[in-house]
């Protein structure tokens, strides 16, 4: 037996192909061993194991793959840890993790607890920490209250001084000039005009309360950044290689009209916004992404078929689901399979009221009945002709 040539190695996946196994897994195999220098009995050793490995993980039919995946994923889930996750070096920084952030998923949560994005950024802006700072003084959202060392109430000319820190507006890209532009979007009413480093605001009020409001409201305005995007780390990826932005707080549909960011690869946590953005297909790739990651980061091994069934249960209807009474167990045609679920006295006694039917035809309802459940084997029925049973036995006392 001698070395495998490219020639041998395309007609043995040909014969893979047509022995049932699927074009990306032929791909795959094809990209592994490319540069391995196998034997042709290696070759023929490892072929064998991948195809019997292949039928082996098939799904036979009559499977219940929902029970299974729902196991597999509540289990594990039983084991995680109620912790959250801080990224080094900054300490409130933190992003709900472990079984809080599976069930923020499952319950398809319409804001999640820790909003976050990592924003990745083009070819010319990823190499440099230089470059890198621009997009995030652009994206990072900037309050007054950020770039003020305090804010005075002048109660003899019944007046707001904004004292400015000018070290710091300059190291996060700010022209003092621009702020009294800025505030006067906000304040329609009254005088503000520039005085070395401070602003003074005349709004034509004299009285303490709403003089103490005004000031209040001043100290949240935004100077600058995405609104939602409380704020920015820049942190290099794990190989070195470019500058990433992870941000507290989400606006992806903002941050991708920023120049600099790569819209193609930056992602939000919030899966709604994701729906909104990009439709319920990318939805569907967030819900197993996240899904995965928190099942690593705790250490699980959980089937990617399991979490893909999760998925597309969620996102079938084209629009994401909950996996609860008030998503798809809650919908649910069986009303026994509603009332298994949750809220028994309820569920009956609405279908008792509005005169639904139940035909039987799923699982939890035939459990509750005592009947055969049609999964496994109970999805096979067994006829008997009698007659043609009568003939046979004649045929053979002949």
């Amino acid at each position: 037996m001698g070395k495998i040539t490219q020639q041998h190695l395309e007609e043995q996946l040909e014969i893979l192909k047509e022995d049932g196994i699927p074009g990306d897994l032929i791909d795959k195999i094809r990209e592994k061993i490319k540069n391995e220098d196998l034997e042709e009995e290696q070759l023929e050793y490892l072929l064998n194991k991948i195809f019997i490995n292949f039928h082996n993980a098939l799904v036979e039919t009559s499977e219940p793959v929902g029970t299974v995946a729902a196991q597999s994923i509540g289990e594990p889930g039983t084991q995680m840890t109620l912790r959250t996750f801080h990224y080094a070096g900054v300490e409130e920084f933190s992003v709900t993790q472990g079984l809080p952030r599976l069930i923020e998923i499952v319950d398809a949560r319409r804001f999640p607890s820790t909003p976050a994005m990592e924003v990745f950024l083009t070819n010319e802006y990823k190499e440099t920490e230089e470059k890198a700072i621009e997009v995030h003084n652009r994206i990072e959202q900037i309050r007054i209250e950020q770039i003020t060392s305090d804010v005075d109430l002048d109660f003899v000319n019944w007046k707001i001084v904004v004292n400015l820190i000018p070290d710091i507006c300059e190291k996060k890209g700010i022209d003092i000039d621009e702020i009294p532009e800025i505030l006067k979007r906000y304040k329609k009413k009254g005088t503000i005009k520039r005085e070395g480093n401070s602003i003074i605001i005349d709004p034509g009020i004299e009285d303490l309360q709403n003089l103490q409001k005004l000031r209040e409201k001043i100290l949240k305005k935004v100077v600058k950044g995405i609104r939602g995007v409380k704020r920015g780390l820049l942190t290099p990826t794990d190989d070195g290689e470019e500058w990433v932005i992870k941000t507290e707080g989400t606006n992806l549909q903002g941050v991708i009209q920023i120049e600099g960011v790569d819209d193609t690869r930056s992602v939000s946590n919030h899966i709604h916004e994701i729906e909104k953005l990009y439709g319920i297909e990318a939805a569907r790739q967030m819900i197993i992404i996240e899904s995965q990651k928190v099942l690593e980061q705790q250490g699980l091994d959980v089937d990617l078929r399991h979490l893909l069934i999760l998925s597309d249960l969620m996102c079938h209807s084209g629009s994401i689901q909950s996996i609860g009474r008030h998503g798809i167990s809650g919908s649910k045609s069986s009303v026994f399979a509603r009332a298994a679920f949750e809220v028994t006295v309820n569920q009956l006694l609405d279908a008792g009221l509005y005169g639904e039917e139940e035909r039987l035809l799923g699982i939890p309802e035939n459990v509750i009945v005592g009947q055969i459940s049609p999964i496994g084997t109970g999805r096979v029925n067994v006829m008997f002709d009698l007659d043609a049973n009568l003939e046979i036995l004649k045929q053979l006392k002949k």
